[in-house]
């Protein structure tokens, strides 16, 4: 194991004495760059030389080849889509002349960078759908280019914009669109939106609405910023603002009255609120859907003429036990997306809000759907941890008819061969959690290997999903748990907020709860239970391991936060202070100082074997923090490095996640099972 050097940092926060002898690898320097090399090395050493690796990559490599086919934007006529077949590193994007016309390829990434590191993050296209607007980044680091293609011909036009652009909001003539990028791209709080004109330079785009400073307003200066939708018919703009991971603003503009005279008039929808609100606007009514007053989610119109907050009228009324996850206002109707204990179902309304009933599907599981106000025709995305994920084409006027299958990618695993159950357990504070338990049909020898897993989060829900290579896990006998903890949305806007700032906590006492009960019930034991989770799950395994190592033989710990204390100081990072809160803030140091996992490392603890991963060009989450703790995890351990080993891998040619090719995917796949199935054996 690489030997890493101790450089004392002493700094003294609110009263507190905090010393750092590992700050030194926060810096971008040569000794950084050699000490990582060491780290990446000595990983390999270790993965590659496990006699179980080429029998894994075999069996994980046609499952990782499997194809995937996205549903496809409607644009008059016109289908747009991307698809990877097996081998392919990236998705390709294609688009039919009607919903069974013939494939037609527009981007082969491949075509643009043979090294498979370039990905098309996003596609708009035009109304008519003669253009096509799309946005590419390189070797993850997400710093989207807007560029422009010829549909008909399929040749690219005169036009780049840089700087982490978003995808655009097109006029119904073509003429321009309203995108969001940032004024630095080296500034993540230099968010803005833009309109442009086609035919002009980029340099000339009329800014729309911008980021506040840090003078005009300290707090939403290094928030999430501002967001837009403009109406389809192009008369109407709704600009947002995100004041915190809970709560945005919004107002109105009367964007033809913007094409004529150049003013920006904002009319306030909700400002100062808390919750959150999306929306779009159709025939001069706004339809919002929105937490505000509602925490599981409710769906309300206003006439765009007089959008007052008071003239509100609830369409789809909040439900108690539903959560809304997403509104879609396909023609002459809406259709809601319910969360229902962590599982989707889709129900469509007619436009007074009375139900024509729910969308057919094929079991429990995740749900999506892509609709279009000109049509009642849309496109249901269905996935759940025992069926593949699937494109059905439907009607919203008819949710009743049976779907009609539009894509569904070949699998090598029979999807039955596993059982799904929802169970539910009790946290520390008696709150009552669920559970999604997976493994072979037909029993499970116990105790099995068990693969536990969570966020718990900024609203974002786990929920079903077909992972076909979890299936060489469950043939071997292992057990897949994923919990619903605290802090993500699966239970409405108040379970998001039962798990954050100084409650965070909570979402930690959820996962450890669920490893405690997957134990005392038989299912597994210490020794064969593994934990894995990235980003904000990161953070969840890192204080899991920290809080209780006696649970875990070993941890894969993805792209993660573990430096609580100056997390904030580091790319995108000032966002999720709304989240996590600051140790800046004397009020919220004690409970960051509690929790952060790098500061409650002790020396002499008998660590649970861990794998960190980190990204080179990751813009969210900076590779400081995974260097930090493998360097604080070598030196504190008491347990043999070869039997429990801390491995770290920083990827040189990946970011959060995001854009990967097949092959790193594959080899970062392989990493991951080798790794636990040579603990848990």
């Amino acid at each position: 194991m690489p030997s890493t050097r101790r450089v004392p940092v002493v700094d003294e926060l609110h009263g507190h004495t905090i010393t750092d002898d590992y700050r030194w690898l926060e810096d971008a320097d040569a000794d950084v760059a050699a000490w990582t090399d060491a780290q990446n090395a000595h990983t390999r050493t270790v993965l590659d030389a496990s006699p179980r690796r080429a029998a894994v990559e075999a069996r994980l490599r046609p499952l990782m080849e499997i194809g995937a086919v996205t549903a496809p934007v409607m644009r008059g006529s016109r289908y747009f889509f991307t698809r990877r077949e097996g081998h392919q590193n990236q998705p390709l994007v294609y688009w039919r002349e009607g919903p069974a016309g013939q494939d037609r390829l527009l981007i082969d990434p491949a075509a643009i960078d043979a090294s498979g590191l370039t990905a098309v993050e996003w596609i708009s296209p035009s109304d008519d759908g003669r253009l096509l607007a799309y946005g590419t980044y390189r070797a993850g680091d997400e710093n989207t280019t807007l560029k422009l293609l010829d549909v008909d011909t399929g040749h690219p036009l005169p036009l780049e914009i840089p700087n982490k652009t978003q995808a655009p909001d097109w006029l119904p003539d073509s003429s321009g669109f309203v995108y969001h990028n940032l004024a630095d791209p080296n500034d993540p709080y230099s968010g803005r939106i833009m309109f442009h004109s086609r035919g002009t330079d980029p340099v000339s785009d009329v800014l729309l609405f911008r980021q506040f400073t840090a003078a005009e307003d300290e707090k939403l200066a290094t928030t999430w910023g501002p967001f837009s939708t403009l109406s389809r018919d192009g008369r109407w703009l709704l600009l947002g603002y995100w004041v915190d991971t809970r709560s945005t603003d919004m107002w109105l503009v009367d964007f033809a009255r913007f094409l004529r005279t150049g003013q920006v008039e904002r009319v306030p929808l909700t400002t100062g609120e808390p919750g959150l609100v999306v929306g779009t606007v159709i025939d001069d009514i706004v339809w919002l859907q929105t937490t505000k007053g509602a925490p599981n989610g409710r769906v309300v119109a206003v006439p765009a003429a007089s959008a007052s907050r008071e003239a509100w009228r609830d369409v789809v009324p909040e439900r108690q036990d539903d959560v809304i996850e997403t509104a879609a206002f396909p023609a002459d109707a809406i259709t809601v997306t319910y969360l229902r204990h962590a599982s989707n179902v889709v129900e469509v309304f007619d436009r007074h809000g009375r139900s024509r009933g729910e969308i057919r599907q094929p079991g429990i599981g995740t749900a999506a759907l892509t609709a279009q106000p000109d049509r009642t025709e849309a496109f249901l995305t269905f996935t759940s941890f025992n069926y593949p994920t699937t494109i059905f084409r439907v009607d919203a006027a008819s949710p009743s008819a049976e779907p009609e299958l539009w894509a569904q990618p070949a699998v090598p695993v029979d999807p039955k061969s596993v059982v799904v159950k929802q169970v539910w357990y009790p946290s520390k504070d008696g709150t009552r959690i669920s559970m999604f338990l997976v493994h072979a049909a037909g029993g499970m020898q116990t105790p099995a290997p068990t693969l536990l897993t969570g966020y718990g989060g900024f609203n974002i829900c786990e929920t079903p999903v077909f992972s076909p290579t979890l299936f060489p896990w469950f043939e071997e006998g292992g057990v897949f748990a994923l919990p619903n903890l605290r802090g993500g949305g699966e239970y409405g806007d108040s379970w998001h907020e039962a798990g954050i700032l100084e409650r965070k906590q909570n979402v930690f006492d959820d996962f450890i709860a669920a490893a405690e009960w997957l134990i005392a019930g038989g299912y597994t034991t210490p020794a064969r239970l593994a934990a894995a989770g990235g980003s904000n799950g990161g953070l969840l395994v890192g204080a899991a391991i920290t809080q209780r190592p006696d649970l875990f033989r070993a941890t894969v710990i993805a792209v993660p936060l573990l430096d609580m204390l100056r997390y904030q100081y580091f790319l995108m990072a000032r966002y999720w202070v709304p989240e996590y809160g600051s140790a800046e803030n004397a009020a919220q140091f004690p409970y960051l100082l509690a929790y952060s996992p790098y500061h409650q490392v002790r020396n002499g603890v008998q660590y649970p074997a861990v794998f960190l991963t980190a990204g080179e060009h990751d813009t969210r989450v900076h590779a400081m923090h995974a260097r930090k703790m493998a360097a604080r995890l070598q030196e504190a351990t008491a347990a043999d490095p070869a039997a429990r080993p801390v491995l770290l891998w920083v990827d040189r040619e990946a970011g959060h996640g995001q854009g990967k090719p097949l092959s790193l995917r594959l080899r970062d796949a392989v990493d991951q099972r080798v790794f636990l199935l040579d603990q848990l054996k």
